[in-house]
């Protein structure tokens, strides 16, 4: 770290989540040291980091409007300019990127930091992109130290990170692990970004270019191939259509975000090496609320999904909803409706002698933003921070495997996360 110009680079800080990134940078950590020295460890000196885009004036006119100092570089640089990016990323100990859909976008930088070295973290929701990155950039990302971080945001931290600390909870109580979890959307205010959205739309227009795309999506384990190949654990739950949650007593319907989560799910305890059971099995769902009012809104937003699902498969109606619905670049929810929301999911354990255990996790501001800014911060602090190179060497990492209850503890500390046993 000493011999990098900056801890972290925020590549996309002129767009509407990396100026959030930033803002919470300077919020919470201040402006850049002055003398550019090595300074010591990062907990104990001012943070080293810079913003960079493709347009300086732009990135000068955020800068302003969130009141960070002159003092934090501006860098231009471009998502397609290879050289450039190597350039660019052999300066930082860090990379935050938020400049997606990164099936589109992404596939420079994240290559020039697994060549130089450098730690690369995204809010990515795109698993045919992963894919299809993590077997190019493990062997480069090996030999030059650099740790590939995917999804660090509200795809799918809470999630892993939910389930990681209902396990090792029960591993305390009961000395064993819990074969089966329910992760479950109890509430949530502010949905998820624009971002994510237009990885949906891209992944469905993957899917109808090829088949083999919908195969992956449809395959839970899609992402664990590269470490285990062939593996096949067992069959998922997964009921398309409204059910009836009886852990829970709540009826509940698919959860727009289930397919990427399980994925990283399955891919940290992967990377753990299956301490949880090569037969765990993990489902998602939304809850809608007990008895007939819960049912019928259960049943009424299950036809809503299947009219949605209709529209993502054909053309005409994803350009539709990409113009149309799609928040613009540069536009998003303002700090109002953004500090106004917030999320609350479940996690409810079943372990082999029959014994149930619940966690919640909440966060205290809308998911796909307020809080989604905070959480890639904070990852990427954690990794430079309190991450041993010897315990997470070089490779493609999910966050929970990388960190650990670290991460889980330096959100509840530092991003309005909570994590708590139930019961």
């Amino acid at each position: 770290m000493a011999s990098k110009l900056f801890d972290l680079i925020v590549f996309g800080a002129s767009g509407f989540t990396g100026r959030l990134v930033a803002q919470h940078l300077h919020q919470r950590y201040g402006a850049v040291n002055g003398d550019g020295g090595d300074g010591g460890d990062l907990a104990d000196r001012s943070l080293r980091w810079a913003m960079a885009g493709r347009d300086l004036a732009k990135l000068a006119r955020v800068r302003d409007a969130i009141g960070v100092p002159t003092s934090v570089p501006l860098i231009a640089a471009d998502a397609a300019d290879a050289p450039g990016l190597a350039r660019l990323v052999a300066q930082a100990g860090a990379v935050i990127t938020t400049v997606g859909p990164y099936a589109r976008y992404g596939q420079p930088l994240v290559t020039a930091c697994a060549q130089v070295g450098c730690d690369y973290l995204d809010l990515c929701g795109e698993p045919d992109w992963m894919a299809r990155m993590i077997p190019l950039l493990q062997r480069p990302a090996q030999a030059s130290g650099a740790r590939i971080v995917f999804s660090c945001g509200f795809d799918s931290i809470p999630f892993e990170l939910g389930v990681m600390f209902l396990q090792a909870e029960a591993q305390r109580r009961f000395g064993a692990p819990l074969r089966q979890v329910r992760g479950r959307v109890r509430s949530v205010k502010g949905g998820p970004s624009g971002g994510t959205l237009a990885s949906a739309l891209g992944t469905q227009a993957a899917m109808a270019r090829d088949p083999s795309v919908a195969q992956l999506m449809a395959d839970p384990f899609a992402l664990v191939h590269t470490l285990v190949p062939g593996f096949r654990g067992p069959p998922q739950p997964d009921v398309e259509d409204a059910s009836y949650d009886d852990w829970s007593a709540a009826w509940s319907v698919p959860f727009l975000m289930a397919t990427i989560n399980s994925k990283n799910i399955h891919r940290s305890h992967a990377l753990a090496g299956h301490p949880w059971g090569r037969d765990f099995e993990y489902n998602e769902r939304m809850l809608t609320g007990a008895g007939v009012a819960g049912e019928r809104r259960a049943r009424g937003l299950a036809r809503k999904i299947r009219v949605q699902n209709w529209l993502l498969r054909h053309t005409a109606s994803r350009e539709l909803l990409r113009r149309f619905v799609l928040a613009r670049p540069g536009e998003g929810p303002d700090q109002r409706q953004r500090d106004g929301g917030h999320f609350d999911l479940s996690f409810t354990g079943l372990s082999a002698r029959g014994e149930l255990l619940r966690a919640g996790v909440t966060g205290d501001r809308d998911p796909g933003y307020g809080s989604t800014s905070k959480m890639i911060v904070e990852t990427a602090l954690c990794l430079l921070q309190a991450v041993d190179r010897g315990r997470t060497p070089g490779g493609v990492w999910t966050p929970g495997a990388a960190m650990g209850l670290a991460l889980q503890q330096r959100l509840q500390a530092r991003a309005g996360l909570n994590f708590a046993i139930e019961n």
